[in-house]
């Protein structure tokens, strides 16, 4: 009989990666993915989603927003090897901001991996819903990339169900992520609506 798989894999990989950055003095993002590829496109979502709610200075929503629009492209295409511009890719990250990044975001993963059970709806975690799923990872990164304030709590907690979901093979909990991004999606352009309106008529 198969084993399922266990628990806390995404906050099991982030640990593992803040303690590999501290040895190594800070890692660059491509060397960060290569060392988590064992998690696959999953954990590249995940990973790429999280900064965008750390208060680092500077604009990693545009950044990291980008690089998961760039992502989301490719796994719609149906690629396995996933590509990222140098500028991205190069980027070193140090031990600290690896701290302040995990820091924040494994209380909100470790939430939903509470509500994880593998197996559930299998259909929904397989690699042609996978694909599927590059659509609206691609729209929540846009919403991520947008200078909205405070704009990226939906959208980054609908991809942390989404890829944790999908890390921990509960289709059930993938569904609930879709209910999520939709919701996000509707609320943003909605907002996006309001705000064009009231310059045009200001």
């Amino acid at each position: 009989m198969s084993r399922e798989q266990p628990r806390g894999v995404a906050t099991a990989r982030l640990a593992e990666m803040r303690e590999l950055a501290r040895a190594r003095g800070g890692l660059s993002i491509g060397e960060a993915l290569e060392i988590m590829g064992s998690t696959g496109i999953a954990f590249t979502v995940l990973f790429l989603a999280i900064p965008a709610l750390t208060p680092i200075p500077g604009p990693f929503g545009m950044v990291f927003g980008t690089a998961l629009a760039l992502i989301s492209l490719q796994i719609i295409a149906g690629s396995r090897t996933l590509w990222l511009p140098a500028m991205v890719r190069n980027r070193h990250v140090s031990p600290a901001t690896f701290d302040l990044i995990v820091r924040h975001s494994i209380p909100m993963i470790a939430r939903v991996e509470k509500i994880m059970r593998a197996g559930r709806l299998k259909a929904l975690t397989g690699p042609i819903v996978q694909t599927l799923l590059g659509i609206p990872i691609f729209l929540l990164a846009v919403v991520i990339a947008l200078p909205i304030p405070f704009g990226n709590i939906l959208p980054v907690f609908s991809l942390v169900v989404l890829a944790v979901a999908l890390m921990e093979r509960d289709g059930l909990v993938a569904l609930v992520g879709l209910l999520f991004a939709a919701a996000t999606i509707a609320v943003t352009t909605a907002l996006l609506h309001v705000s064009v309106s009231m310059i045009f008529t200001s």
